[in-house]
């Protein structure tokens, strides 16, 4: 597997796992064992990259990463995330956001104990809050990294103001957002602020919540639990319009000889070196497909024809619902 740098010398491999819908969020968690064992397997197939946010369940998903990763931690980058309001005992969720110094600090050696770890390689916060100045998480995070506690500072969702001012304070490693190519908002601003300052880039849907599989169409009917039940992008009629960028990313996978869910992870590779997204599922035959898109080569004819014909289509439906929306800063 290839391995790639985020910022200030995190070395990566080129593609992560991401954890959160092991445990949430795309219907009922999945059996415990089989993720722990695809968490391993994973692994040896040379990622070395796993994200997981103690919102994932809340708690349930570090706890996972915690078990599956203990036999191997000293090999592999754990990325976490604070910046939620929940409660740290019951895990009841607040209304909104919480980044206080020392909820922070609470969340952090909370964090530390489910991981069955010492230190968090990556920590990011998931969301901005409107309530504390970026300055005092980014000190908190300062500290936090002299003590040896967390080795990296990321952001999620964050607008380049904040990660200019958080940037001054301690060095920020890496920003989290959504990017793909059911999703391009980065390109405008955010992908050339983060290459001047020098700071990674981790994509997180990076096949548009399934939808770039080719696999989900306008009668595809989710689990009742499952996010995208009210996302407006994936309404039975936005999916319907969406699916002409779906035919776009199947025909270079057939001249390719790859599928779908590879070529938009490839091109997603191909936008920077410094991009390092981090695909997520279920199941086995998915991760090796997933991780087959490193070694899928894109020419610049490949993506001047992806970029051409997907930029004639518009895209249909928010990203995300309202109210999640005015949680970013993009």
């Amino acid at each position: 597997m290839e391995i790639r740098t985020l910022g200030n010398g995190l070395k990566v491999s080129a593609q992560g796992l991401g954890c959160m819908g092991m445990t949430s969020a795309y219907g009922p968690a999945a059996d415990r064992q089989e993720m722990i064992k695809l968490i391993r397997h994973a692994f040896e197939r040379g990622v070395n990259f796993f994200d997981t946010a103690e919102a994932y369940g809340p708690f349930s998903n570090e706890e996972l990463l915690g078990e599956a990763l203990q036999p191997i931690r000293e090999h592999v980058v754990l990325a976490t995330k604070f910046g939620f309001d929940i409660d740290l005992i019951s895990g009841a969720r607040g209304a909104g956001t919480n980044s206080r110094p020392e909820h922070i600090r609470a969340v952090a050696e909370a964090s530390l104990k489910r991981l069955r770890t010492d230190r968090i390689d990556l920590f990011y916060q998931h969301r901005v809050d409107p309530a504390v100045p970026i300055e005092d998480v980014a000190g908190t995070i300062k500290d936090l990294i002299a003590e040896g506690k967390i080795k990296h500072f990321g952001l999620s969702e964050a607008g380049i103001e904040t990660i200019r001012r958080a940037h001054a304070v301690q060095p920020v490693t890496a920003v989290q957002s959504e990017y793909s190519l059911f999703w391009r908002g980065p390109e405008q601003e955010l992908l050339p602020a983060l290459e001047a300052l020098g700071i990674g880039f981790v994509p997180f849907s990076p096949l548009g919540a399934g939808f770039l599989t080719g696999q989900i169409d306008e009668h595809t009917q989710f689990d009742a639990s499952d996010f995208r039940n009210f996302v407006p992008r994936f309404s039975p009629e936005a999916r319907k319009a969406n699916l002409a960028l779906v035919e776009v990313v199947k025909a270079v996978a057939q001249r390719k000889g790859a599928t779908p869910a590879q070529v938009a992870i490839a091109w997603l590779l191909a936008q920077k070196p410094w991009i390092v997204p981090i695909p997520g599922t279920t199941k086995q035959h998915r991760l090796e497909e997933n991780i087959g898109a490193v070694a899928l080569q894109l020419s610049s004819d490949d993506l001047r024809q992806i970029h051409e014909q997907i930029s004639q289509i518009q895209v249909l439906g928010e990203r995300l619902p309202e109210g999640a929306l005015k949680m970013t800063g993009l």
